[in-house]
């Protein structure tokens, strides 16, 4: 009884330290890790559920995913500067399935094809030239892109 209680502080002082150092635990996907198939990724990557308040906050935010630089969005029709570079994500929705937003939002390419300008959030396959202090780094966190693929659908026509 005694050695099983001893293990069990064991494995809460790992966990905890892990925790604490910012290590991903087997609950998030990794972007190396990510098959997008048919285009679609059916799996969440985290199994943390995408929250769309936190989702919208990551849309809008002009340091983050700066989505509002290429879509346009009635929701966010508070903020300045929607671009019409991409899109109007107004009803998107009801065009898209969440398993194909998130495919579209870890890697456009894989979905949209090699000519989109659209980056991929949650890739490390970013092209040539990137600047050293983004090297090996995704745009969003997987958690971000599972908080944005949430707020995506709620974007229905009204």
């Amino acid at each position: 009884m005694r050695m099983q209680m001893n293990k069990a502080a064991a494995g809460l002082a790992v966990g905890a330290a892990l925790l604490g150092s910012g290590i991903a635990l087997a609950g998030t996907i990794a972007p190396e890790a990510v098959r997008i198939e048919d285009m679609e990724l059916s799996r969440p990557l985290t199994d943390t559920p995408g929250d769309p308040a936190k989702g919208r906050d990551v849309f809008a935010d002009r340091k983050l995913g700066n989505c509002l630089a290429c879509h346009a969005n009635k929701d966010l029709s508070n903020e300045l500067f929607h671009g019409d570079v991409g899109p109007s994500l107004d009803g998107v929705a009801q065009r898209w399935s969440p398993a194909q937003l998130r495919a579209i939002v870890v890697n456009s390419k894989t979905v949209l094809g090699e000519a989109t300008v659209m980056p991929g959030f949650y890739s490390l396959d970013v092209g040539a030239d990137v600047a050293e202090e983004f090297a090996g780094k995704t745009i969003l966190s997987a958690q971000d892109v599972e908080d944005v693929v949430a707020y995506l659908t709620t974007l229905k026509q009204d």
